[in-house]
């Protein structure tokens, strides 16, 4: 049992931050706030969703994308997190799983999915 000024803060904080609906398989671009000494800047991340965990506020989304030298890099994102700047749904997977880790193992085109016909 929550304690009612800890919901009513939880709620607060979804309701201020507005978030697209998106889900695994969905190719997104975030604008992350990147803070170096005295500076901060917005940085963009675009990957594709392999997973997305919990709910409310404690609610996190893993985003795998392919850097540099063919390296996956993968990050684990707070929904509700202010380091979030913008949040952009580039493409809508369509998948058949809600966790999508076998990506881990696939390279090139074996690792592309297909786009949601709608």
């Amino acid at each position: 049992m929550k304690n009612r000024y800890i919901a009513s803060f939880e709620t607060a904080q979804i309701e201020s931050k507005e978030i697209p609906q998106f889900r695994a398989g969905d190719t997104v671009r975030l604008g992350i706030e990147i803070k170096e000494g005295e500076k901060k800047r917005v940085q963009t991340y675009e990957g594709i969703v392999i997973a997305r965990h919990g709910e409310g506020v404690s609610a996190t989304f893993n985003v795998r994308k392919i850097g540099a030298n063919s390296v996956g890099v993968e990050r684990i994102f707070p929904l509700y997190s202010d380091s979030i700047k913008s949040f952009e749904v580039l493409r809508r997977g369509r998948v058949r799983r809600a966790k999508l880790h076998y990506l881990r193992g696939l390279r090139g085109k074996a690792a592309r999915i297909k786009e949601l016909k709608r």
